[in-house]
């Protein structure tokens, strides 16, 4: 069964959370092959990624990154990807790659 999959893009200016990008593909294949293919695309699909607004706080501000990376240990960033789960229209537990871009580079593993 095909499975829509994201390489979603933590763009991150100056230690805060300014944006994400996101590209998505649809895939037939286990979660591994598929994991991998994702990450085979982080360098190619960064400049035709589709741009999100990342989230701001009651004073206009953009999140910290040390504050995402906490939510990220609890296992609540998913909730700042509501809006790009629902444009989309991912299943409820999508197969998804974030990779951060720190003042324009790309952190790769």
């Amino acid at each position: 069964m095909l499975e829509i999959i994201l390489n979603i893009y933590l763009v991150i200016e100056n230690g805060f959370v300014t944006a994400f990008k996101v590209k998505s593909y649809e895939m037939e294949d286990g979660d591994d092959n598929k994991i991998l293919f994702l990450k085979s695309r982080v360098i190619e699909d960064y400049p035709s990624a589709y741009h999100f607004d990342a989230p701001k706080n009651k004073h206009d501000e953009f999140m910290k990154y040390s504050k995402f990376a906490k939510l990220e240990k609890q296992g609540m960033h998913f909730e700042l990807f509501e809006e790009i789960f629902s444009s989309f229209k991912v299943a409820e537990n999508p197969l998804i790659c974030v990779t951060p871009v720190v003042d324009g580079k790309i952190l790769t593993n």
